[in-house]
């Protein structure tokens, strides 16, 4: 299991931890989602996977909270989820 792989799980245990925006990147990485970071004077970085239409955003500022923690795990399992799966 590789360290992005632990750290959704921990993420996934522990919504409300103290998870930086460096956390969420190295996530994305692992599991092929593009994390750009804010433009144009935004706080808010932009996570998109090219299987899905809807953008997550996820605020810069710590502590980033845990509803936003929660949306990016069921973000990525919508994104690595087998197209057959319900």
């Amino acid at each position: 299991m590789s360290k992005a792989e632990k750290l959704l799980l921990a993420m996934m245990r522990n919504p409300a931890g103290d998870w930086r925006i460096s956390d969420v990147e190295v996530v994305c990485k692992r599991y092929g989602l593009t994390c750009q970071p804010p433009t144009g004077g935004g706080s808010h970085y932009r996570v998109s996977h090219p299987k899905l239409f809807e953008i997550l955003t996820i605020p810069a500022r710590r502590p980033i909270k845990p509803i936003y923690i929660k949306q990016l795990a069921a973000y990525i399992d919508r994104a690595v989820r087998p197209a057959n799966d319900p």
